[in-house]
């Protein structure tokens, strides 16, 4: 028996325990504030997003070598669980709880406030949840929290320990994601009392997880068969992945709109349009330079503009959609290119695709977002936007890159050479896509 395996699970058995001596009750079925309507809605969004991280699963699963694809699935699947209990136990109130740091400058949530979903009820809460269970609203808030660390796995497919990977994403969790949600979602926030907009995450998701991508990308290094050109193992998976993506989505954005209200149906169109904007002008821009319509294209296009308008989905006026998703696909299209010329080993291109779509969307959200936005002759929110920009990167790149580090001094972060070669599926899990067992011995 592995020793560092017996540790989590006498932690996990730990824990459980715990969840028995440390009840939360759950009170508030009789809350007069519930609106049905609502709950329906909220109930609905948050299985809509949890879909989205199976469809991760299979976008980034097509793309790899084929003896990666399982490992690959498989990294975005573990944080369905991982995040899951990390949430109820502490992660929600780091997130949302009671605000540590002065007035309207709120920097992270009291771990204590809803520890163990202690408090976390079929209530409603007068800031968070005014209209439906605030124990919905965490478990909303939970599916984005599980779906950003797996977006990051795309930049060092093919070369992770599991395990390593499991302590990282616990990590970027407590000490990147939850404190940029509090900063941005919090009602003391201080991003949010800034008037920085960041309707359904293309701050705290998007851009958080580019820029840890692209921070494991550079800590990894390149793979050993980084100069030899391989193509997709399942493009059939790649499209299923986007499809599934695309349908989630729409509870990311419309869900965000935290009500079945006017502004979710605002945030659902205009996700449609954008993503569909951003596929033609992925594809057009393609065949511009000369290639061939692909499905590998489509997709990428198609995802491309649903993180650039995550963050304007419910501020912004259709036609700006469609202007949002054409300019963030051609800006990763050519940043994809880019990348591609240059020795950075971002395998699956996480930063040119959400890393730059989330800037694109964060940036543009401040020139259309309605009433406050630049076409309407303000510059105030523009300019938090900027700043907003250069503290999320510095914060999430160097976060992110010291965790990679203090990750790598307890659990080596990448597998040896003899691993990369056979790859992670038999390496890591002892599984193989094609279900060629080889006798090479784990490791």
């Amino acid at each position: 028996m592995k020793l560092s395996w017996l540790l989590m699970l006498l932690l996990l058995i730990l824990l459980a325990f715990a969840g028995v001596f440390y009840p939360s009750g759950f009170g508030g079925l009789d809350d007069p504030n519930i609106n049905s309507g609502d709950v329906a809605w909220m109930l609905t969004a948050t299985a809509l997003v949890l879909l989205m991280t199976p469809g991760l699963a299979f976008f980034y699963g097509g793309m790899v070598q084929p003896r990666n694809i399982l490992s690959t699935m498989l990294q975005s699947y573990i944080a369905m669980g991982l995040i899951s209990v990390l949430w109820v136990i502490v992660g929600f109130s780091l997130a949302f709880g009671e605000s540590v740091g002065p007035d309207g400058f709120g920097l992270v949530g009291n771990p204590m406030t809803f520890f163990m979903f202690k408090g976390v009820s079929g209530a409603t809460h007068p800031d968070l949840a005014p209209t439906f269970p605030l124990a919905l609203f965490a478990m909303f808030q939970l599916k984005f929290a599980i779906i950003t660390p797996a977006l990051i796995t795309g930049s060092f497919a093919g070369r992770v320990r599991f395990r390593a990977y499991m302590l990282f994403m616990v990590l970027f969790t407590l000490f990147i994601y939850a404190p940029l949600a509090h900063w941005t979602w919090h009602p003391n926030g201080f991003l949010r009392n800034w008037g920085v907009l960041d309707f359904a995450g293309g701050t705290v998701v998007h851009m958080s997880a580019g820029f840890a991508a692209l921070a494991g990308a550079l800590f990894l290094g390149k793979r050993k068969d980084f100069s030899k050109e391989f193509k997709p193992a399942n493009i059939p998976f790649v499209l299923l992945g986007a499809g599934m993506l695309w349908f989630g989505w729409f509870g990311f954005n419309a869900g965000s709109a935290l009500g079945a209200n006017s502004i979710a149906a605002l945030a659902l169109m205009n996700t449609n349009t954008a993503s569909a904007a951003a596929m033609l002008a992925y594809l057009f821009f393609d065949m511009a330079k000369g290639k061939k319509p692909s499905g590998m294209g489509a997709a990428i296009g198609l995802v491309v503009g649903l993180v650039a308008i995550t963050p304007a989905a419910g501020l912004v006026n259709v036609g700006a959609s469609i202007f949002i998703g054409v300019v963030a696909a051609l800006v990763s299209n050519y940043a994809i290119e880019l990348r591609s010329k240059t020795r950075l080993d971002d395998t699956l291109d996480v930063f040119p695709a959400h890393g730059m779509g989330g800037i694109v969307g964060m940036l543009l959200t401040a020139v259309f977002a309605q009433e406050v936005g630049l076409i309407y002759g303000e510059t105030t929110t523009f300019l938090y936007h900027l700043l907003t920009l250069l503290i999320v990167g510095v914060f999430t790149f160097g976060g992110s890159y010291l965790l990679y580090k203090i990750t790598d001094m307890i659990v080596p972060l990448r597998v040896s050479p003899q691993s990369e070669k056979i790859g992670l599926d038999l390496s890591q899990h002892n599984e193989s896509y094609d279900f060629e067992y080889k006798s090479e011995k784990s490791f």
